[in-house]
């Protein structure tokens, strides 16, 4: 292989430039730089050493020679943390009558804990991109998956309620400053693949959600019966999504030098301008991408795209707390609902990987948004009308409606075009979406038990599916929040 070039050719400026045409950048055309070579201009001060990247703040993929060698930990981490994102809240929930037992939680109680994760979401996920700013983001997914080991580990171990929600939200930080730096992940080092990466950590997710959910309970029984073994098993997953991230935390000292008083000459991006640097180190270069660091709450396209994240994530948590009830109401055996429920979960797997990479070859993702919106319309339809003779049928279309999720993900990378500004929007849309999804779960069932059946919370539901295609059409048109800013 020949020497990488100390600076960029002209010809392949544009595929440095990511998230100005999504289809071309992840379609990289022969002739621009690969992904595992791609070089970068280099002043003496600041040499090209595998695995430094730029902080947030600064567009992180371009900014850095990234090599195989840092792409085969990165891969590995990203699946196994994707893993981890789930089965700490879907391994409660299949337990949680033995844990509400096991602590004499109260009904109020065991009812607000099912609240907890989004709102733990919300709240630690606004904190990511300062800490991703100040350590880097591959150091603060290390330090989350630790803290999901050490939420998971401690959990079994409290003796009362209060030291069981502590370890709860322990984990869950971990997991909410994780789901947060994801989409910055991808795009920090696979900035020609994000639908690819994107499909691939959706798909784990997906996998590792509807695995907790399903094979707890057997597990548990398998342990003896103990609802603490049960949880704790998990805790061995979430330690093995620590080692592939440990290779990565010298990328922390390449983000505090990214985020240096000077550019160094590193070839970059402004936060608002597609067009590269000239390759002289400038000193003014950290000012635009810190001024435009706020500037996302002033985008139509990051509003939207929060409440597309925000409806999206309600449709999901009502209906993985809520359907089984709905069927077994219906009818439909306890043993039966709980698999419908994990068909409809498993749907995630295949299709989060096929979602992202479709929308990432479409100039917007308007009509992917409709399609998913149609499926989640019939299959609250069918509830309505006919719930347990197609039971399959709305399983199904529930499970590709809520595929919303990895296209939420996919959007936050293409909807803009610098390391800076992924973070912030990646931040900004899933700690307001998480808020947003906070009361929809609490609703339905405050409308179940004063109207005594499910047509009007099934109506909610699918009366939900009306905004979520709205507010996905404008978050899927193809712009930019660094050009509306």
């Amino acid at each position: 292989m020949p020497d990488e070039p100390k600076t960029l050719d002209p010809a392949a400026r544009p595929a440095t430039t990511v998230g100005d045409s999504p289809a071309p950048d992840r379609d990289r055309p022969a002739g621009t730089a690969p992904r595992d070579t791609e070089a970068t201009k280099v002043t003496p001060t600041t040499p090209a050493t595998p695995g430094a990247s730029a902080a947030p703040g600064t567009p992180a993929a371009p900014a850095v020679p990234v090599h195989r060698r840092v792409l085969v930990p990165v891969v590995l981490g990203l699946v196994l943390a994707a893993l981890n994102l789930r089965p700490a809240i879907t391994s409660l929930g299949a337990l949680l009558e033995e844990v509400s037992e096991g602590l004499h939680m109260s009904g109020s109680v065991a009812g607000v804990l099912t609240s907890v994760p989004p709102l733990c979401f919300a709240v630690f996920g606004i904190t990511a991109p300062r800490l991703a700013r100040r350590f880097g983001p591959a150091a603060v997914v290390c330090a989350g998956m630790a803290a999901i080991f050490a939420g998971l580990v401690l959990r079994p171990l409290a003796g009362g309620t209060a030291a069981f929600l502590a370890a709860s939200a322990l984990a869950l930080m971990g997991i909410a400053v994780s789901n947060v730096l994801m989409p910055v992940i991808v795009k920090r080092y696979f900035p020609d693949r994000v639908g690819t990466m994107t499909g691939l950590y959706s798909m784990a997710l997906a996998l590792g959600t509807s695995v907790a959910a399903a094979a707890t309970v057997p597990m548990t029984d398998a342990l003896g019966g103990d609802w603490r073994l049960g949880l704790g098993v998990w805790a061995v997953l979430a330690a093995l999504a620590v080692l592939p991230w440990l290779p990565l935390l010298r990328d922390r000292d390449g983000g505090r030098a990214g985020a240096s008083r000077t550019d160094n000459g590193a070839s970059r991006t402004g936060a608002g301008s597609p067009r590269m640097d000239t390759g002289a180190p400038r000193t003014e270069a950290k000012a635009p991408a810190q001024a435009a660091a706020p500037r996302v709450t002033r985008s139509r396209t990051a509003w939207a795209l929060g409440a597309f994240f925000g409806l999206q994530a309600t449709g999901a948590y009502i209906t993985m707390g809520w359907m089984p009830q709905i069927f077994r109401d219906a009818g439909v055996p306890a043993s039966t609902a709980g698999v419908l429920l994990a068909v409809t979960m498993v749907m995630g797997v295949p299709l989060a990987f096929v979602i992202p990479r479709l929308a990432t070859r479409m100039k917007t993702q308007g009509p992917i948004v409709v399609a998913l919106a149609l499926c989640g319309l019939g299959g609250y339809t069918g509830l309505f009308l006919a719930p347990a003779a197609g039971a399959w049928i709305w399983a199904v279309l529930l499970g590709v409606s809520n595929c919303a999720f990895p296209l939420a993900l996919t959007m936050i990378g293409l909807r803009s075009r610098t390391g800076a500004g992924v973070v912030r929007l990646s931040a900004f849309a899933q700690s307001v979406g998480y808020l947003i999804s906070i009361p929809g779960p609490l609703l339905v069932g405050v409308l179940y038990q004063h109207s005594g059946g499910w047509g009007l919370p099934i109506a909610l539901m699918g009366g939900l599916m009306v905004p979520q295609m709205i507010v996905g059409i404008l978050a899927g048109r193809d712009r930019t929040v660094e050009d509306e800013c």
